[in-house]
């Protein structure tokens, strides 16, 4: 069950205008041979000159099924944009399916991935404290040192990843409740570094304020596993290379910050955690390595010496949320 085999597992895939890289992953998911593939494509933008010539391509490059194989497409006409199109096509897909895979046009998929995903789906397909499965994985030295396959987070690493329909129906793109929950300061002793409580506040309260001019829908899809305790599987040998960093990306233009990413070998059959547990160890090593850097640890410092009703006033300024 690897990418030269038919698959069980159900598949969405996500595209929009990129020839090139939707050619590419759609050629991995045509050596998986699924046996359900779900295919959404956002409408192009008016304004912007060529994209209605480059969505058809990818509509055409993804018609190519040539397997056996149930095809359900939702090929919108007008533009969504990345936030509302891209987790509307998820909602859709698992309207459809109670389990799937999910990539975008830009995440092609190396060897093991589709198996190490569906045999995850499987393990901890009623297991609520698991709420998604990642094909992706940053590099860590203590990852790399694990005698498992696998670790628990409380990151999401989207770049290929699966999940249910039990842990999607609690997402919401409009993050209702937010501000309550920072009110009552339930998010408060969550965080194992200051780094990382000052990354996610901003993240919050950007995608919650700034809701309709927001290009993601990753961190709404991070509150409501947070909110509801869920746990994400991550593999310590990374099956995912993003073949559209650069220029033509939406969210992920640095090129040179995540051009590190390899195809690793996974072996199996797979050892399996002996405990169902959060691996703060490994995410903060994580989190410090790859998404923190010395300016940025400087500021965070700087933020900590501020009493705590300057930093709302801030906060509420920028925002212009009412006192």
């Amino acid at each position: 069950m690897d990418l030269k085999t038919n698959i069980n597992t159900p598949i969405l895939f996500l595209i929009f205008s990129r020839p090139d890289t939707t050619r590419r992953v759609f050629e991995a998911i045509r050596a998986a041979r699924p046996r359900q593939l779900f295919i959404a494509a956002d409408g192009p933008r008016p304004h912007k000159e060529g994209e209605a010539e480059r969505c058809a391509e990818c509509r055409r490059i993804v018609s190519e099924v040539d397997w056996p194989c149930e095809v359900h497409t939702l090929f919108r006409d007008a533009n969504l944009g990345c936030g509302p199109g891209v987790s509307g096509a998820i909602t859709w897909f698992f309207q459809h399916v109670e389990e799937g895979i999910i990539l975008e046009d830009d995440t092609l998929p190396g060897p093991g991935f589709f198996r190490f995903c569906s045999e995850l789906l499987e393990r901890y397909r009623h297991d609520t404290r698991v709420m998604a499965v990642s094909g992706s994985s940053l590099p860590s030295r203590l990852s790399e040192q694990s005698e498992y396959s696998y670790f628990f987070s409380n990151w999401d690493y989207i770049w290929g990843w699966a999940t249910w329909r039990r842990a999607w129906k609690y997402y919401d793109y409009t993050m209702t409740g937010y501000p309550e929950m920072v009110k009552n300061g339930y998010f408060g002793a969550n965080y194992y570094s200051p780094y990382e409580r000052f990354y996610i506040e901003n993240s919050y309260d950007r995608s919650y304020y700034s809701n309709k001019s927001v290009t993601w829908w990753s961190y709404q899809w991070g509150y409501a596993r947070k909110i509801n305790s869920g746990l994400v599987a991550v593999p310590v040998k990374n099956f995912i290379v993003n073949i559209g960093l650069g220029a033509g990306a939406t969210n992920t233009r640095d090129e040179d910050r995540w051009n590190f990413f390899k195809f690793e070998t996974m072996q199996f059959p797979l050892k399996h955690p002996d405990f169902i547990m959060h691996d703060r160890k490994t995410d903060d090593e994580i989190f410090r390595r790859h998404f923190t850097t010395p300016t940025s640890r400087i500021k965070t410092k700087a933020k900590e010496l501020l009493p705590s009703f300057v930093l709302n006033r801030l906060r509420n300024s920028k925002y212009g949320i009412s006192q």
